[in-house]
């Protein structure tokens, strides 16, 4: 959200600079990003009036001008603008002003002519780039005034990145209403605009989905001029806002969306067929957008509609077929409120991203869109004129979202946040929030929610808001309280840590790999008849199905590490398997490993030997022998993915909790190997499961 600094003070003015301001909105969530001039650095420059043009006698592209400036004599000044006439008001940079760069205004001869000044566009003054002509002001400017003064250009745009959660704050009412909290300065209190209703032409409103736009509103305002002039004012907040003026009805609808948050759109009534219908696209119908792309409209797209074809991508951007045009007189005025899941992601799918669908993906108030056409249509009649007609309103109180109610307690802050706030300042600061406060019993108080407040749902989110306000910074450093709930531990217990310890002691790296794997790699390395759960939504088409072992993950990463001229990988991995199907998943926790290479880390001492079947198994044996007596039996039996003649199933007394082998041979090509790998998994609550050592007789230890 990028606003002026100016436009905001006109909405609350604290007695602060702009750097403390700044610090108290990032220290508050709301991240200032930037801080920028809205103009560039010049001085001299003055409003003036061209009083007479004339042709120069030597250049056909130059005219010699007489300007007005409130000096004792009317300037010569040579310009070569297109659009300078007789009566025009623009800046003046007069001999001894400074432009942006450094660049320094003297007297000129041109083509042998005087010039004593400078009549200045828009890009000469440092306010847009790459914008040819004058600077037209508007006829009530005041000739001679300092131009920096008459644009108030001392100020800056600030620039805030807002988390999704702050929807609110995409307006400077909502910034506003923060600063207001942060510094315990009062808003300024607008008046209530009242609006004439000249005209009784209404347009009907049909909505066919309201579970997804529970209120849609429009006005009609007959006879419009759109041939107007934004006012400079208005010109000048949209541009310190990052908004370009595109003409009188766009930039209010825009000025409207960035003051109050709301978005809103207008459409040439008299190129709309029937009524308005807020419906689902149908297969197959296009749409050409204001951009001037056309896309084919999504069904699961919601559409503004007349009743011959779309209009309008709801929420997102309208089209051009109805847009509004020098030729419109009549126009249809429309704000709406649309549930955000129906609005996230559709822009994107479209490739577009605007202000409208950034606001209305994260949520806007649900009750803003009747007080933006109210305020939209005065500026409309004060620029373009007309005649306004009734507001016509489908709303569906059902659909709407409901204020939450909450009781906040005092004693569950000073828990959560440590400190114990002021009964007065809770009030004031939440109330300052736009939340309804009232006193209940136990020294707790019922909050009532505000529409515009989408993230305050819980007794949480409230004291959240509380410590945001106190200052994140001010918070003390406490040690958390509570009590330690003991459990009994049982020595028949092993903790799996002492695994992990073991396997890295004997040369083995942990690795955690995903829980989505390759089906091809799952089939080659799964039990006969062993079916793995397919993802109903998977991220590619190499991670789609859930594993059943812990081996395919485990060898993928074997087959990283050969490829990068690691010649000796020993990997382990505690995780999960799964089976069964998606509504019934059965998860199985499993310790597995696999290695390749020599048997021992290169050295001089031992002659270098690939490992065996029988290092795996020592492995294993270790592994087992942490809590283990005699129990334990490897049992020559075959697994599709291991070689016949080197795979044992391992026992521990009758149960099967087991599989050790060497990969076998047909599966080298197929999983891009090129050495010999080994492998085992075991389940992991079995080799948890130890025996006791209560029994053992511990060594005698003698002091000297």
């Amino acid at each position: 959200m990028k606003f002026s600094e100016k436009w905001l003070r006109e909405w609350v003015n604290p007695d602060v600079d702009t750097a403390t301001l700044v610090a108290q909105l990032t220290l508050a969530g709301l991240e200032v990003d930037a801080i920028e001039p809205v103009a560039g650095e010049f001085k001299g420059v003055v409003v003036g009036q061209v009083v007479s043009v004339e042709p120069h006698p030597d250049a056909d592209k130059l005219r010699c001008c007489k300007v007005d400036v409130a000096a004792d004599e009317l300037l010569s000044i040579v310009c070569g603008a297109s659009n300078v006439r007789e009566g025009l008001k623009i800046p003046v940079a007069v001999v001894g002003s400074v432009l942006p760069g450094n660049f320094k205004i003297k007297k000129a001869k041109l083509r042998g002519v005087e010039s004593f000044g400078m009549l200045c566009g828009a890009s000469e003054i440092g306010l847009v780039d790459n914008v040819k002509g004058l600077m037209e002001l508007a006829d009530d400017a005041p000739v001679g005034k300092d131009f920096r003064e008459y644009l108030d250009l001392d100020d800056v745009s600030i620039d805030v990145d807002l988390t999704p959660n702050r929807s609110d704050c995409l307006g400077i009412a909502g910034i506003a209403r923060e600063v207001g909290v942060l510094t315990g300065c009062d808003l300024t209190q607008w008046p209530e605009e009242t609006i004439t209703e000249n005209s009784t032409k209404t347009l009907a409103i049909n909505v066919e989905a309201p579970a997804d736009c529970p209120r849609y509103i429009g006005r009609v305002i007959e006879n419009v001029n759109v041939k107007a002039e934004t006012p400079l004012w208005m010109q000048e907040k949209l541009r310190r806002s990052g908004v370009r003026s595109l003409g009188p009805v766009v930039d209010v609808t825009n000025y409207v969306m960035l003051e109050l948050g709301q978005p809103m759109h207008a459409f040439d009534l008299d190129k709309l067929s029937g009524g308005i219908t807020v419906r689902a696209a149908k297969q197959g119908e296009k749409l050409s957008l204001l951009d001037g792309q056309e896309v084919t409209v999504l069904e699961n797209t919601l559409v503004i509609a007349d009743n011959t074809a779309p209009l309008a991508l709801a929420g997102i951007m309208g089209g051009e077929a109805s847009s509004v045009a020098d030729d419109t007189k009549n126009l249809f005025l429309e704000a709406a409120h649309f549930n955000p899941l129906v609005i996230a992601g559709r822009a994107r799918a479209y490739g577009l991203h605007t202000d409208s669908s950034h606001r209305f993906e994260r949520g806007v108030d649900p009750e803003l869109p009747r007080v933006a056409i109210e305020r939209a249509t005065v500026l409309l009649l004060d620029i373009v004129g007309g005649e306004a007609g009734p507001i016509t309103e489908q709303v569906s109180e059902v659909d709407l979202p409901k204020a939450e109610s909450i009781t906040l307690r005092a004693d569950r802050i000073k828990r959560v946040l440590g400190i114990a706030i002021e009964p007065v300042q809770v009030v004031d600061q939440l109330t300052r929030l736009g939340l309804t406060v009232l006193a209940a019993e136990n020294n707790s108080w019922q909050v009532t929610v505000p529409s515009f407040r989408f993230d305050i749902t819980i007794e949480v989110d409230l004291i959240e808001e509380l410590g945001r306000l106190y200052g994140y910074d001010k918070l003390p450093e406490t040690r958390p309280q509570g009590t330690v709930l003991t459990a009994d531990i049982s020595e028949h217990t092993l903790a799996t840590h002492r695994l992990q310890s073991l396997l890295v002691d004997r040369g083995y790296q942990e690795a955690i790999t995903y829980s989505f794997v390759d089906p091809n790699v799952q089939q080659h390395l799964a039990l006969e008849g062993e079916q793995a759960i397919a993802l109903a939504n998977p991220i590619s088409a190499d991670l789609s199905v859930m594993r059943t072992s812990l081996w395919p993950g485990l060898i993928q990463a074997m087959v990283y590490n050969l490829n990068r001229q690691h010649e000796r990988v020993r990997l382990f991995e505690v995780g999960r398997s799964f089976k069964g199907t998606q509504d019934d998943v059965i998860q199985h926790r499993q310790i597995a490993g696999a290695l390749c290479g020599s048997r021992y880390a290169e050295q001089w001492s031992e002659k270098q030997r690939p490992v065996d079947f029988f290092d795996a198994k020592a492995d294993v044996e270790a592994l087992l022998d942490l809590g283990n007596q005699g129990n334990i039996r490897f049992v020559a039996e075959q697994h599709p993915a291991l070689h016949p003649g080197q795979s044992a199933r391992i026992y521990k007394e009758e149960q099967a909790i087991g599989w050790i082998g060497a990969l076998h041979p047909k599966l080298n090509k197929p999983l891009d190997l090129n050495v010999r790998v080994y492998v085992f998994e075991l389940a992991l609550a079995p080799v948890l499961d130890a025996v006791s050592y209560t029994h053992l007789t511990l060594p005698t230890i003698y002091s000297v």
